[in-house]
């Protein structure tokens, strides 16, 4: 189909009801898998990479084959720069052509980050680009160190969605990056009343580990965009492990395989319940 922009499949989200999933990449293997659950899907998806894990996977090398495969799929693809930091990255990422890109100011104080995120809302309107912005903080590690949850005040969370006219909101709410270190708990209640007080899609981050009716419930009170990382960065893995394991005379054609299809089955199975279609 098409490189699409994020705010056009979040806009078809809110009309469906469902959620659209932000799957993050790390190799050429990760991104043909996601690419291909999203086509035998029929699903648009987000393909996306943070910043933060860039050491690994070169902008460079990794920007234009995911701005390719998403021109090249069957489906509408958006391609978005995930937890960004630095305008250098900013600018790389948009130069390759990303359609969105997500400035991390939660660790500012609400004034800066209002600030900052309005600078980066004016660098990506230049290329005619997303933002997507966080308010309160997700914990755990995006690659950055550890944090703690501070969840979003939703007074706050209005406050800022009508002074920057930011494309989307990633919010708190006892989500955190990573492994959950016990069964998540997150406050329904909290985004509830940020649903009603903001009226730009909202964004949920650290999504592995949650159940899938919890994705099915904040679904239903409003989130719009989900993201999904570390489940597919480890998908990856244990993919590769298990083929090396079971592989009499393992060679990186069959490895190359198993980290494809171990990709798919995660990303094929999160589009399920973002779809409101996957039995529970």
């Amino acid at each position: 189909m098409a490189l699409v922009h994020m705010t056009e499949l979040l806009r078809r989200a809110e009309e469906k009801g469902i959620g659209v999933g932000a799957f993050n990449c790390g190799n050429m293997e990760m991104i043909m898998g996601i690419i291909r659950a999203a086509e035998d899907k029929d699903t648009p998806i987000i393909l996306q990479i943070a910043e933060g894990r860039l050491g690994h996977s070169p902008i460079d090398l990794i920007g234009p084959m995911m701005v390719s495969a998403a021109k090249n799929a069957k489906v509408d693809v958006a391609v978005h720069l995930d937890h960004g930091k630095s305008d250098e990255v900013f600018r790389k990422a948009l130069d390759f052509g990303f359609t969105s890109v997500m400035i991390d100011g939660s660790s500012l104080p609400l004034e800066e980050n209002i600030a900052r995120t309005k600078d980066v809302i004016a660098l990506a309107g230049e290329y005619g680009a997303d933002v997507e912005a966080e308010i309160g903080v997700v914990g755990g590690n995006e690659g950055d160190g550890e944090h703690k949850v501070r969840y979003t005040d939703p007074s706050e969370a209005e406050r800022f969605a009508e002074e920057t006219k930011v494309d989307a909101l990633a919010v708190a709410i006892g989500n955190a990056h990573g492994f959950y270190k016990g069964v998540p708990v997150l406050s329904h209640e909290t985004l509830c009343e940020i649903s009603e007080r903001v009226k730009v899609p909202l964004v949920l981050h650290g999504g592995t580990g949650i159940s899938w009716e919890d994705f099915r419930n904040v679904i239903r009170e409003g989130i719009r965009k989900v993201n999904i990382a570390t489940a597919n960065l480890n998908a990856c893995t244990m993919g590769a492990r298990d083929y090396l394991i079971a592989a009499e005379h393992p060679d990186y054609f069959g490895m190359n395989e198993a980290m494809v299809s171990a990709t798919y089955d995660n990303v094929a199975r999160h589009i399920d319940v973002f779809n409101m279609t996957h039995r529970l």
